[in-house]
């Protein structure tokens, strides 16, 4: 396949960030993108690219050139070349199954401690909880990615209280693609085409565990089921579904049982840094993502929730995004009109009310009795 040519791939600390986008009057060339970033592209795609970075290039000047200056920062990435329908393949939960269907092995979330008793921040990976950045590529497996993140983090969570220090493995998305069945389409139709992380814990207590990721790698495909040949090395007892949109109950889980999976509209895509928030134009409440909570905490008084990407360590903060907090009784709330496109199983509602920055109290689970195997 003809290619345009490249270089090496720059360190995440060299890449070209939003200031030095501006220190350069925006004048950053696609050539230039194209060898920052290792790109090839074929020759009959390389007019879309390039048409894309640009578009990207001027939406990122737009953002950042505004008065007064926004809270949070656009800026290049390695997916700035995208088309409108890989970014939607970027994500992958389409209609999860909060608001139609509950998981057989999912237990009632017990209310947390009041928000004033609990710390005034939180940061997981500080505890050595949470495992490095991962990439789901092409496929829409953001729900798996989601999923294995939080057993990861279940596990060690579990080996922290019992043993004193956490054990961290790294398991395998790509099981629950190949693997975790999506019957009453929640999520899209399984697989690479979506589903939801409560069906995947779900399926987790069935199969009897989860397998390494060095034993079962990540293809960013669909693929035949291997979990049979495999000796899992993680299990799970069981799942709890937090209530919908419930701030205080997000929060004191995240606290007591660890990082979760949760749900959002992410509609973030050009992010680079900063606390994002909600335009002038309000919330936004398609929810089309998954990813994992971490943390959360406060910057020059502006609270913030840390969130966990699955596009790679050079999106973002090194993979992660803060999204506003704004508290008990605070949180900005929307309508999802669209819940057949992004929030609802077949058969579903035809409207859901979402809350939250990017609508992330919508819909959020983790897994239980997490055990090595």
């Amino acid at each position: 396949m003809l290619a345009v040519a490249t270089t090496a791939l720059l360190s995440a600390t060299a890449r070209t960030t939003a200031a030095d986008l501006r220190a350069r009057g925006y004048a950053f060339s696609f050539d230039e993108y194209v060898a920052e970033y290792n790109k090839t592209y074929s020759v009959a795609e390389l007019p879309d690219r390039k048409a894309a970075f640009l578009g990207a290039l001027e939406q990122i000047q737009a953002h950042n050139e505004q008065t007064p200056a926004p809270g949070w920062r656009m800026g290049l990435s390695a997916h700035s070349d995208k088309s409108a329908a890989e970014w939607r393949s970027l994500k992958g939960l389409h209609r999860p199954a909060f608001f139609a269907h509950h998981a057989a092995n999912s237990l009632t979330a017990a209310m947390p401690s009041p928000a004033a008793s609990l710390p005034l921040t939180v940061d997981w990976r500080k505890e050595g909880v949470v495992t490095p950045i991962k990439n789901q590529g092409g496929c829409g497996s953001c729900w798996a990615f989601s999923a294995t993140e939080s057993v990861e983090s279940a596990l060690a969570m579990a080996t922290r209280t019992v043993e004193g220090k956490p054990e961290l493995i790294e398991l395998a998305p790509q099981q629950l693609v190949d693997c975790a069945p999506n019957p009453d389409d929640c999520g899209g139709t399984g697989g690479c085409a979506g589903s939801t992380q409560p069906l995947a814990f779900s399926y987790l207590v069935s199969a009897g565990g989860m397998d390494a990721a060095a034993d079962y790698p990540y293809k960013a495909r669909d693929g035949s089921c291997k979990a049979g040949s495999l000796t899992s090395v993680v299990g799970i007892k069981g799942q709890v579904d937090l209530p919908t949109n419930n701030y205080t109950a997000l929060i004191g889980a995240l606290v007591t049982a660890g990082p979760i999976a949760i749900s959002v509209d992410a509609s973030w895509g050009m992010y680079e840094g900063g606390i994002f928030e909600p335009t002038a134009g309000g919330i936004k409440t398609t929810i089309d993502h998954a990813v994992q909570l971490v943390g959360y905490g406060s910057d020059n008084g502006v609270d913030y929730w840390t969130v966990r990407n699955s596009w790679g360590e050079y999106w973002g903060e090194s993979g992660y995004i803060r999204l506003r907090r704004y508290g008990e009784g605070k949180e900005p709330c929307g309508t999802d009109s669209s819940p057949g496109d992004g929030f609802g199983c077949k058969g579903g509602p035809s409207q859901i009310t979402v809350c939250g920055t990017s609508g992330m109290l919508s819909g959020s689970s983790y897994p239980t009795g997490a055990f090595k195997i």
